[in-house]
């Protein structure tokens, strides 16, 4: 079943909730007019956990942007973001830094700081970040143990382990 195009009031409020934790929201929309990402803050209203490019290809038993988009979508089910050769950042909830006990990846939380791609950036590019699943609406987030999960699944993969 198709998604319908957000509305006008849902990009808003997903703008409004992804700037949420800098003082100085106009910094951020400077930052995305000029097509580049914003550097927010983690740790309110969410953190994202770090996860290693091989680590998301080997989720996906693939590295073709699509395919990696599509599985973390329906695995994680709620907003990553690409930050091309280098990492996956899965937004989760805030103070998930204080529980997370994956060795596979760590959480970025309070007094971090992430480069926030335009709400609408969701083509992948070569350089510049991008969502592979884009926020559908504020406040909603992946949950730190599917992403864990995902995580062990992708390692046993690469290690060639069972699952």
């Amino acid at each position: 079943m198709p998604t319908r195009p957000p509305t006008a009031a849902t990009k808003s409020a997903v703008t409004r909730w992804l700037t949420s934790s800098s003082p100085h929201p106009a910094v951020a929309y400077e930052a995305w007019q000029d097509h580049r990402p914003a550097m927010l803050r983690t740790g309110d209203p969410y953190d994202a956990v770090r996860m290693p490019l091989a680590l998301v290809h080997a989720a996906a038993d693939s590295s073709a942007p699509d395919v990696v988009a599509r599985v973390l979508a329906e695995v994680l089910d709620g907003p990553v973001i690409c930050h091309p050769r280098h990492w996956y950042y899965a937004l989760v909830p805030a103070g998930t830094c204080e529980t997370w006990r994956s060795a596979e990846a760590v959480v970025r939380g309070p007094g971090a700081w992430l480069g926030i791609p335009r709400p609408d950036r969701k083509d992948p590019t070569p350089l510049n970040p991008y969502w592979a699943v884009p926020v559908e609406q504020a406040g909603k987030l992946c949950a730190p143990d599917t992403v864990a999960e995902l995580l062990r699944v992708a390692r046993a993969r690469l290690e060639g382990v069972a699952t």
